[in-house]
């Protein structure tokens, strides 16, 4: 048994920064939009209201069309070729922006930034899952998002920093780059499958593989893509996650506009206060994905954790802008309550369908959150400016999150069902 624990701790300590590091630099590249428009863009590109809504909500309908392709390729191709050259293009695109003397060049950046990261959250999904079994796959999948949260903690005190010392051109420039150099790290460091790990010992090998068919035993012969989209459950929770991602995308793309416009800071002191629901997402991420995986319960943490976003956002709505700081806090726990599940929640459809096909299922949900995005970044930027304030803003968000929590509770997830011999025996122990 000791000798299983230090296995599994090394492949937590030489893959979860590698995967972490990864998606931090693809959400660094689609989220440091909203600090370039807030930070001067947006007035030297003549950007009207209207058109940077549709500017950051085009990165999502790029985003939506190529999530199951990506997962396609990853399961059956090689995840590690797909992510190295998604790399080396948005760190491209993302640099370009700081380039862009009309607005027209934008469309096409933005939408192709979307289309080249669209692989990126599938494959890692799919690259993890051929690296960590069911009892890890919440933390594991936790850390790989944990790169949302953090980047976007640290992004919002750097980009503010280097939007004062450069202006927003400089930002964008040199934001683009880690990416590209990054690719080759990447390239150089991991591995499709652990069969081919030179770090792993042939026994350590031979045990995951071992472990990897076991899990796999009690699964349905469910093989093609078309059967598992019509399932029940990936069905419903398509649709959750769709509203789920407009109250996550809204906030995310708009919190320096709504703060800044809320209040009389300066840019720096709004990247420094757009961070903080980063911090409580960051905590809340690590202590759900730990209780899921400890008590291999995903439904209730995902739900519970929406409702907390739901109640904080209803309620900021209603102190409005007569207490910018009381409303701040609750806009805070509900970013942090929003990120809190989403360790859990992508750990669901692993354990309900065959790998074979649970990657698709993953890559259509996500791709259903894209759209959400799409939505949520475009409706929040116009209501934004229609109305002049945020407090719209709050209720829609709020209401697209109370619909994700309905929609959870009536997800079947079939718990024990899908135990594997292991975990029996496991359980039988702790009784005893």
């Amino acid at each position: 048994m000791k000798q299983k624990n230090t296995a599994a701790k090394k492949r937590f300590f030489y893959l979860i920064p590698i995967a972490f590091i990864t998606y931090s630099l693809a959400y660094f590249d689609r989220a440091n939009y909203s600090f370039g428009a807030a930070g001067g863009m947006a007035g030297d590109l003549h950007i009207t209201t209207g058109v940077a809504s549709f500017l950051s909500a085009l990165f999502f309908l790029g985003y939506f069309f190529f999530q199951v392709p990506g997962a396609h390729y990853a399961e059956n191709k090689s995840a590690k070729r797909l992510v190295f050259w998604s790399l080396l293009f948005w760190g491209a695109l993302a640099s370009a922006t700081g380039l862009v003397h009309n607005v027209a060049w934008l469309y096409p950046i933005r939408f192709f930034l979307g289309v080249v990261e669209s692989a990126v959250m599938p494959s890692m999904l799919v690259f993890l899952s051929h690296w960590f079994l069911k009892r890890e796959r919440s933390r594991a999948n936790t850390f790989l998002i944990l790169g949302n949260p953090v980047t976007v903690l640290w992004m919002s005190i750097v980009s503010g920093y280097l939007l004062k010392a450069f202006n927003w051109r400089g930002m964008f420039l040199i934001e683009g780059l880690p990416a590209i150099i990054w690719a080759f790290v990447w390239l150089k460091l991991v591995n499709d499958r652990p069969k081919d790990a030179k770090w792993l010992t042939n026994q350590e090998k031979q045990d995951l593989e071992n472990a990897m068919k076991e899990e796999q035993e009690g699964f349905s012969r469910m093989t093609s893509y078309k059967e598992a989209f019509r399932s029940k459950t990936v069905i419903l929770l398509s649709i959750q996650y769709f509203a789920w991602s407009i109250g996550v995308y809204g906030f995310v793309m708009w919190l320096p506009s709504i703060i800044k416009s809320s209040s009389t800071l300066s840019i720096v002191q709004t990247g420094w206060l757009s961070a903080v629901p980063y911090v409580l997402a960051t905590l809340g991420m690590l202590l759900v994905s730990y209780f899921s995986d400890k008590t291999m319960n995903r439904k209730t943490f995902v739900w519970v954790s929406l409702l907390i976003g739901t109640v904080a956002f209803f309620a900021s709505y209603v102190v409005g802008t007569s207490n910018f700081w009381l409303s701040f806090v609750l806009l805070a726990i509900a970013g942090g309550a929003m990120y809190a599940p989403y360790g859990p929640f992508f750990a669901i459809i692993p354990e309900l369908l065959p790998k074979k096909v649970a990657g698709g299922a993953n890559a259509l949900i996500n791709s259903m959150g894209a759209l959400g995005s799409f939505v949520g970044a475009y409706v929040v930027g116009y209501l934004n400016g229609v109305t002049g304030s945020a407090t719209a803003s709050y209720i829609f968000m709020a209401g697209a999150l109370l619909v994700s929590v309905i929609l959870t509770m009536a997800v079947r997830t079939q718990k024990k069902s899908l135990l594997t011999k292991t975990d029996y025996v496991k359980e039988e122990v702790a009784v005893k």
